[in-house]
């Protein structure tokens, strides 16, 4: 069994949230969530949030709880969102544009524990 989540529009560049997305792929549950806490990039924070909402997500289809031990991260990638386009001034009349990026994260989590349980 699996579950997903999907986090769009986060206001980060797909290029820096992938440097903690590569941290927690293939881990964990559990695991993951340790180490986005822990995490110094302002990114880990979106990430965690969408993590914790997979799991929810797949806790909601057994009848029984389900520990985060239990659950692995079996996808987890980050595409590249909306693009705002910004001005900014420059000498002699100029003007610069700036890309503010975002982020669309996407979560896949599977259950690792003993199949008997669901029975």
């Amino acid at each position: 069994m699996e579950a997903r989540a999907v986090a769009r529009h986060i206001r980060v560049s797909p290029r820096k949230a992938r440097i903690v997305v590569d941290l927690v792929r293939g881990k964990s549950v559990e695991k993951a969530l340790e180490i986005l806490k822990f995490s110094a990039k302002a990114v880990s924070s979106p990430i965690e949030k969408t993590v914790v909402s997979a799991m929810h997500n797949l806790a909601g289809q057994f009848d029984h709880p389900v520990e985060p031990s239990e659950m692995g991260i079996r996808e987890i990638f980050v595409d590249e969102g909306r693009t705002m386009y910004r001005i900014r001034p420059r000498a002699q009349g100029r003007a610069y544009r700036i890309r503010k990026r975002s982020s669309i994260i996407t979560v896949i989590v599977d259950y690792r524990g003993d199949l008997e349980k669901m029975k």
